[in-house]
């Protein structure tokens, strides 16, 4: 089990061109998106909303909003994660529900305290965009199990992409955008900094 894990991360990378004209199954999609959905969240807020982009007009004009990086018009799916910004306010409904759930009975009182008291002095924009960084992890994770390449976009100009999905507001920000597909070439041998040069143990 451990080296299966092992072979998907070392089989997952960042897809620069992808087949355009090779379709994902729709329940490839789906399960891509439940490995986001069951993703950790801090405080169990679920800061991530998903927008599935298939539409080959939609893909282009969000390919602009990406300063024209290719990997957006050919993939057959681009997964756009938005991060809750309003909806984190301690006295939203959002919230309430979801520490209801998270802390039930007593617990629910100190709770809402004590994160009234973290959103007061958080940057929240970019904490909701760190939490949607790790369900995008386990998505790209997820779809490199099943054989679909990724890339992670994080070049894009926000306005623009708000525009193309038609976000009139600041209820969210853009925390990362997700091309799916198939990859038109073969992946590269892995290049990763080994663990001697990354770790350092206390013991």
């Amino acid at each position: 089990m451990k080296q299966q894990i092992l072979d998907i991360f070392h089989r997952r990378y960042a897809c620069h061109a992808f087949q355009p004209d090779r379709p994902m199954a729709r329940e490839d999609v789906d399960f891509i998106l439940e490995a986001g959905r069951l993703s950790p969240s801090s405080f169990g807020l679920e800061q991530w909303k998903f927008v599935v982009v298939m539409r080959p007009d939609e893909k282009s004009t969000l390919q602009g909003a990406c300063f024209n990086q290719p990997q957006i018009g050919s993939a057959s799916c681009v997964i756009v994660i938005l991060a809750k910004v309003a909806d984190l306010d301690p006295d939203s409904d959002y919230v309430r529900r979801l520490m209801a759930r998270e802390y039930p009975g007593e617990a629910l009182a100190p709770a809402m305290e004590n994160y009234r008291q973290f959103h007061a002095m958080t940057d929240v924009p970019s904490w909701s965009i760190t939490q949607c960084h790790i369900a995008a992890a386990n998505m790209m994770t997820a779809a490199a199990a099943i054989g679909i390449d990724s890339c992670a976009i994080g070049g894009f100009i926000s306005g623009a992409v708000k525009t193309t999905l038609g976000l009139t507001d600041d209820r969210y920000e853009i925390a990362l955008i997700l091309p799916f597909g198939y990859c038109s070439e073969p992946a590269p041998g892995k290049q990763r900094l080994t663990l001697t040069e990354l770790v350092e143990y206390r013991d």
